[in-house]
């Protein structure tokens, strides 16, 4: 624990929505939800007018629907929240050299490593600024939690939620820590949570008072030892610049359940080729190759096959995938299927058919669940961070995040939560939320499509609310287009249409 409150933990506020109302005007202040829009879809954050009607991270769209019929649901735009949290971690190196990024929307800062001395005044005025320059810069909120440990600091970003900062001075975090729930700490998830409260444990005084050697009794020596650690308030986990991936995977969730043995391997080897794309482009290559499937019961199996070396060649993990799938049965249907590569490396094996031909096979766990166990004790704190994180991790394992429009699921890598959406098919099917560009009106958003008819909002960051028109699916005119900078000067369309339509926001197509 530090005698200064100098780490500094960031959190965006409802980050991939208030990046859909920032870019989209008509949008501010109405209830946003992104997420998977399929049978299957889920909830990868929702903005705060949609959380006053219950929606929450993890649920599923049905669901998300029927609580808030009038709000906006809208498929995820990984490339723009890229490019958003590319700018905010870069205020944030300008604060100090110790950045530890733990998603798109949050992250860790050791002020200490910038080169400054800080007391209480001095770190709340560097979060109030940063909290000034976020809002310059890209027009959205964030919380921020200053502490002497990541774990408070993070606790503390929670509590100043949202749009606000809270600074916990040394010397006072087991008062301010006693009152607040169990589920407060990292590593305490439902699973956890329920096994403690049935103990008379709910709060994290309770779990203090424990004591060390009831809490392993009960949970085990690590998780034990950690949760009661972190109950006294103690952490002293440093902030690192830099985190290896420790894996790379795919998923799909599919709309309809699988049953035709045939579809089942084509997806597995579609899954194989994506998965070495991840794998490549992070530099890496792997030796252990992972194959999951969900059943129709939410049943969920794991089978792996470990290498004689590391290798990123589509074949070798086709292959290896496919001898995976054969020892699995698929009676009753598929929900979702996903291929990962772990035990990454630097490097690449050469000899790839001979290592594709003596492959050492090491079946992993083939566990029936429908929940995963809690983490280690600060898992939740870090791996489980950002918004579609959070997601998956309060899902346990019941739900999926979002998938790609007319694909099939998200996709996940190193705690990623899933790619970028494609742009429409061939067939034109357009998802609401996609970026668009008409010849004459210049560029707008898809509000919603079906028979036959495509409604499109002609607006922008930066412009009045805009016009809605509606035209064909098949429009010649009418083009996917790449998401537009949050911050930059307005497009006019190519006739001026957008200047019109600021005199009319709400005329009828």
């Amino acid at each position: 624990m530090r005698a200064a409150p100098t780490i500094l933990h960031l959190d965006m506020d409802a980050f991939y929505a208030a990046v859909e109302q920032a870019s989209k005007p008509s949008l501010r202040g109405k209830a946003v939800i992104v997420g998977g829009l399929g049978p299957r879809g889920v909830v990868a954050t929702a903005s705060y007018e949609a959380r006053r009607f219950g929606v929450h991270s993890a649920m599923p769209m049905a669901q998300a629907r029927r609580l808030c019929p009038n709000g906006a649901c809208l498929i995820p735009r990984f490339s723009l929240y890229r490019e958003v949290s590319e700018l905010v971690m870069g205020l944030l190196r300008e604060l100090s050299p110790l950045v530890e990024p733990l998603s798109l929307d949050e992250a860790f800062v050791d002020l200490e490593a910038g080169g400054t001395a800080f007391d209480a005044a001095g770190a709340r005025a560097t979060g109030e600024r940063l909290r000034a320059d976020i809002r310059a810069a890209t027009g959205l909120s964030g919380s921020v939690g200053l502490a002497g440990s990541k774990m408070l600091a993070k606790v503390a970003s929670e509590e100043a939620k949202p749009d606000g900062l809270l600074l916990i001075e040394p010397g006072t975090e087991r008062a301010l820590l006693a009152p607040m729930t169990v589920r407060t700490l990292p590593g305490v998830g439902p699973a956890t949570g329920e096994h403690l409260r049935r103990a008379g444990i709910t709060t994290v005084g309770e779990l203090a008072e424990a004591g060390e050697d009831e809490l392993v009794r009960m949970l085990g020596r690590a998780h034990g030892v950690g949760l009661h650690r972190m109950a006294l308030g103690r952490d002293d986990r440093p902030v690192v610049a830099e985190r290896d991936a420790k894996s790379v995977s795919v998923e799909d969730t599919f709309d309809v359940d699988l049953h035709d043995r045939v579809r089942i391997r084509g997806e597995v080897q579609r899954l194989a080729d994506r998965c070495v794309q991840r794998l490549r482009a992070s530099g890496h290559s792997g030796r252990t190759i992972v194959l999951k499937v969900r059943r129709y019961d939410f049943s969920t199996l794991t089978r792996s096959e470990t290498l004689r070396g590391p290798t990123d060649d589509p074949g070798v993990v086709r292959e290896a995938a496919a001898r995976l799938l054969e020892a699995v049965d698929t009676t009753g249907g598929v929900r979702l299927l996903g291929v990962g590569v772990t035990g990454l490396a630097d490097y690449t094996q050469e000899d790839l058919f001979a290592q594709a031909l003596t492959a050492e096979p090491a079946e992993a766990s083939a566990t029936a669940r429908t929940a995963e166990p809690d983490g280690p004790a600060g898992a939740r704190g870090t791996d489980a961070g950002s918004e579609a994180g959070r997601a998956a991790a309060e899902a346990q394992g019941a739900a999926e995040p979002p998938r790609e429009p007319g694909a099939g699921s998200a996709a996940s890598a190193s705690g990623a939560a899933a790619e970028a959406p494609a742009e429409p098919p061939a067939e034109r099917r357009w998802a609401a939320g996609s970026d668009v560009r008409h010849t004459v009106y210049g560029p707008g958003w898809v509000q919603g499509s079906g028979v036959g008819r495509v409604t499109v909002r002609f607006e922008q960051p930066g412009s009045p609310v805009g016009r809605v028109r509606t035209f064909r699916v098949d429009d010649p005119e009418l083009e996917p287009s790449a998401p537009l900078p949050l911050v930059g000067e307005v497009v006019e369309g190519p006739a001026g249409e957008a200047g019109r339509d600021r005199q009319d926001p709400d005329g009828a197509a």
